[in-house]
């Protein structure tokens, strides 16, 4: 991966408050003076109480903040704690997560992900749409079938394909400390790369500074989504340095 472009998304999930900011500048001088940050893009997406803030924090740099989710419509209502689109793009959001597997298991079917990913994109966002299998279907042997039905029904009707980045998250692996073997994530990558084309495809489920330095010989990938490692300045940095050492 040494000359590829590749993502680095930090889910903050629900972690974070305002003294959490100061961790950023270590990120911001280490991507400023890291010789091969032209092949990299840095990603932010804190919980929602954060965006503005550390957007304004990070004005100066090439460093882009996202959301971890948004409501489906995109005008205002009576949706009492929800935010839409056009909010978190006011207040200086550019990408929004949809799909991840904890709102799914909370409720989210492909339908509302489609209607969220339509209401995003509307809104001028850019977004990353998490897929994946849990374990009884991967036990199952079914990975690709659910994946195919999960990115089908949640593209559907989309034409604007370059603002949507896809990240495979199996649902055994986030939290877990487990990945999946190197021979079948390249083939899963390969697959949803053939299967809908022209997507940047990135990987995420428990990155971590020690597994990234198998994960980063799996040359379909196009960036890694991080949850608990990138709340870390140190290991979120660690990540980026051994992606390209």
């Amino acid at each position: 991966m040494t000359n590829k472009y590749i993502y680095f998304i930090a889910n903050w999930k629900m972690f974070g408050g305002l003294n959490s900011l100061n961790s950023l500048h270590k990120v911001a001088k280490f991507f400023k003076n890291f010789e091969k940050n032209k092949y990299i893009k840095i990603i932010y997406c804190p919980p929602s109480t954060l965006i503005r803030p550390m957007s304004k924090k990070l004005k100066n740099t090439r460093i882009e903040v996202g959301a971890q989710n948004c409501h489906e419509n995109q005008t205002s209502g009576a949706f009492t704690g929800s935010i839409n689109a056009k909010m978190l793009k006011n207040v200086g959001a550019k990408y929004v997560i949809i799909g991840h597997s904890e709102n799914r298991e909370a409720g989210e079917n492909n339908k509302l992900i489609n209607l969220k990913i339509r209401s995003a994109l509307k809104s001028g966002l850019k977004v990353i749409f998490c897929v994946g299998e849990t374990l009884k279907e991967k036990r199952k042997k079914i990975t690709k079938q659910v994946l195919n039905k999960q990115i089908k029904s949640g593209l559907d009707k989309i034409k604007n394909k370059n603002n949507i980045l896809i990240a495979y998250e199996p649902v055994w692996s986030i939290g877990s400390g487990l990945i999946p073997k190197s021979n079948e994530l390249f083939n899963i990558i390969n697959f949803i790369k053939k299967k809908f084309k022209n997507y940047n495809v990135l990987y995420g489920g428990s990155v971590n500074s020690k597994n990234i330095n198998e994960l980063k010989f799996i040359d379909n990938i196009d960036g890694f989504l991080i949850g608990g490692s990138s709340q870390d300045p140190k290991k979120f940095i660690d990540i980026i340095k051994k992606t390209y050492n």
